[in-house]
């Protein structure tokens, strides 16, 4: 029977409801496989479901499919779910082969809890359910993956099957498009396709080392940051990567965010911890003197490595580290200079955003949370003025009520890549703890000092998590302003080779990153080569190119063009370089 509260839900709690009853036939296909399998939990997720075992041995891809093939049997089969009230004393008998199922009935604060069966699988669950198996149409199970018991890593590791689930085929065939192209995009490949970058675990998870194209990408991309930031009003600053504890213990770090701090370290019989943040490096800078009312805003900025630990399985890739270089800067300016601080913050993250290709994004106003810093007075300006602020720049934004951090109300901006995945991009905080903490002030016209309005912002984010967004937007083919090798030369035989060093003497002096294949292979296997690598130009020099000076340009996309003049090449990609495009218009 379908309960009122089924009839009621909107079509996405609906699709919910399927994908959580997914799980549970999940859960009776892996028991039917397994007979002494542990049950951890299984929910709907985004997209799909997952359900978490403890098993004899551990799972394979290869079992994904027998898996899969059980599941369409009980779902053949048309089995009701069906849902039933039982005491705790009750419940703890029906599962007291369960480990985890028991401790989640100790936690349950009601005397009754809900149970569902369908077949012979009984589960510890709320609800609700569909009404039969028979409701389930399209699913496919995509993948395995360890997870802790309660995310918490002293705990045992479980197996965690995930899969997918939609209302039609034609629905679910889409997803598992988007997800293969998904699979090539992601950076993690492309980076050791590319040589971009690698960790090693020997090094220690969640640091990054990066090779020479992925440092050059690192280079252009900082380069451009520093100079947009100087261009704007911005002070280019560099702080140490260790400090005193004690410094920490006065900002409110140690207290509040020790679980991601690393140990202190003894130095000369004080202790120093590797810091996590770069704001109290600018503040120490901006109190070496006096300041005047005069002399605000004053904004610092810094590429500054900081370092924050990461439980093991959360860590992924570039997206997810323990060591990463902040695009950070602090601004210090009077509170009634606020509002045009942060619209000049919003210019500049929406020019950077932009340059780069992101061209969809979502904006985030986060709000005073239950536990915070500061007056209520003192929030409710700071959020009034960030919303002008975001009025002036034209922008649409939600309200994300109570996400603000404790010290402050911010601003997000969530960018879309070219698959409609959201990154984490610009953040803008307004923060009344660490001035007040350490006494962050001005002397004002009216010759008395009072505290500065303290904004955190970054326009980037982190590089590492910004790279892993470009590399996944662009699939690893990067702008021409950006790829770390712009164009090859490839001279066709030995006797061209003098020809080709010479093109790329010319073009490095142009600034134009360029190398020339000289290996004694066929001209084919070095465009191939070059195409894997996705280098933008290919420029193929033979007898007639030599004695006529032009080149033969093929594209990364395996189109070829004419023999174009190598002058008119050589300026075309200077300034497409200089402009910042993303390809050149030959």
């Amino acid at each position: 029977m379908v309960s009122d509260k089924q009839q009621r839900a909107t079509e996405g709690e609906k699709l919910e409801i399927v994908r959580h009853s997914a799980a549970h036939v999940l859960a009776e296909a892996v028991q039917s496989i397994f007979p002494d399998v542990k049950f951890g939990i299984g929910p709907a997720i985004e997209n799909g479901f997952y359900y978490d075992f403890e098993l004899p041995r551990s799972l394979t891809p290869d079992d994904l499919p027998l898996i899969e093939a059980k599941m369409r049997e009980i779902i053949a089969s048309n089995v009701p779910f069906i849902g039933q009230e039982a005491t705790k004393g009750e419940a703890r008998a029906l599962f007291a082969a369960q480990p985890y199922k028991l401790e989640l009935i100790d936690e349950i604060p009601d005397e009754k809890v809900g149970l569902y069966r369908q077949g012979s699988f009984l589960d510890l669950c709320r609800g609700p359910h569909v009404s039969s198996a028979g409701e389930i149409k399209a699913f496919k199970l995509v993948s395995i993956a360890g997870a802790y018991w309660r995310g918490d890593e002293h705990r045992p590791m479980l197996q965690r099957v995930y899969g997918v689930a939609f209302d039609t085929e034609e629905a679910l065939a889409e997803y598992l498009r988007k997800l293969d192209e998904a699979a090539k995009r992601d950076h993690r490949k492309l980076g050791r396709e590319l040589d971009l970058f690698s960790i090693h675990e020997e090094a220690g998870p969640g640091l990054v080392h990066w090779h020479p194209k992925g440092a050059g990408i690192r280079r252009v991309i900082e380069d451009f940051w520093k100079d947009e930031h100087i261009k704007r009003g911005y002070d280019l600053i560099y702080t140490p990567h260790i400090a005193k504890l004690d410094l920490w213990k006065t900002s409110g770090h140690w207290e509040f965010y020790r679980d991601y701090l690393y140990s202190p370290m003894e130095v000369e019989g004080q202790e120093y911890i590797i810091k996590p943040m770069n704001c109290l490096g600018h503040i120490l800078i901006y109190k070496t003197s006096q300041r005047s009312y005069r002399e605000l805003p004053l904004r610092y900025a810094e590429l500054g490595t900081v370092y924050r630990y990461e439980r093991s399985g959360v860590l992924h890739g570039l997206s997810r580290v323990r060591g990463f270089t902040q695009d950070d800067a602090h601004i210090f300016c009077r509170f009634d200079q606020l509002e045009d601080e942060v619209v000049g913050v919003l210019d500049l993250a929406l020019f950077m955003v932009d340059t780069f290709g992101f061209t969809n994004y979502q904006v985030l106003l986060s709000t005073r949370p239950e536990s915070y810093a500061g007056t209520i007075q003192a929030w409710d300006e700071a959020t009034e003025t960030l919303s002008r602020a975001l009025v002036r720049q034209k922008l649409a934004y939600n309200i994300d009520p109570g996400e603000g951090v404790f010290y402050g109300p911010k601003i997000d901006i969530k960018f879309e890549d070219a698959q409609g995945r959201g990154w984490q991009g610009p953040t803008i905080q307004v923060d009344f703890n660490l001035p007040q903490r350490f006494d962050v002030a001005y002397i004002g016209e009216d010759g008395q000092e009072h505290l500065v309005a303290m904004v955190h912002r970054t326009v980037l984010g982190s590089m590492e998590r910004f790279l892993a967004s470009l590399i996944e937007h662009y699939g690893g083919a990067f702008p021409v302003w950006l790829a770390p090798v712009q164009a090859m030369v490839i001279p066709v035989a030995d006797r061209h080779l003098d020809y080709a060093r010479k093109l790329e003497d010319e073009l490095k002096g142009e600034g134009v990153r360029v190398v020339v294949d000289a290996r004694s292979e066929t001209v084919n296997l070095k465009i191939r080569q070059a195409q894997l690598d996705k280098i933008p130009y290919m420029l193929v020099v033979g007898d007639r190119e030599v004695a006529e000076s032009t080149v033969s340009v093929r594209l990364r996309s395996g189109e070829q063009l004419a023999s174009l003049p190598f002058d008119g090449f050589k300026e075309s990609i200077r300034e497409a370089i200089v402009n910042r495009v993303k390809e050149l218009r030959l």
